[in-house]
């Protein structure tokens, strides 16, 4: 798919974001090795510890499906500029592909950068 729609997707994903506490919408598309994409939205909760992010949402809605193949992530924020995925994201992406694309999109420009530069220290249980 190309980027075109894929900026597409996510424009109209990050209409569904639930985020009363924050008002900070995010939307994340991923795009598995088999070509399926999976988006997903950020929905937060009163106790915020509970809060979802739409990287782990998308993710999830691929591996409930048997994807876990994943190739490249999309996430939009309406930021003027890219941010990348947080903290606790990097390291469940990492789970899966620590040289996972990440192609970030601000209202102004895109980002685009690997998972293991930006998480050079990443917790494995088991190996690879």
């Amino acid at each position: 798919m190309k980027e075109k729609e894929i900026l597409k997707l996510l424009k109209k994903t990050i209409k569904n974001s639930y985020s009363p506490y924050s008002h900070y919408k995010v939307a994340a598309v991923i795009e598995t090795k088999s070509g399926k994409l999976y988006s997903g939205v950020n929905v937060e909760n009163a106790s915020f510890g509970l809060t979802l992010c739409a990287e782990r949402v998308a993710a999830a809605c691929a591996i409930k499906d048997g994807e876990k193949d994943f190739k490249r992530i999309y996430v939009m924020t309406e930021d003027d500029e890219p941010q990348i995925p947080c903290g606790a994201c990097l390291q469940f992406l990492a789970e899966f592909n620590p040289e996972l694309e990440i192609v970030s999109f601000g209202k102004k420009s895109k980002k685009t950068t690997i998972l293991s530069k930006v998480l050079s220290s990443a917790f494995y249980f088991h190996k690879k």
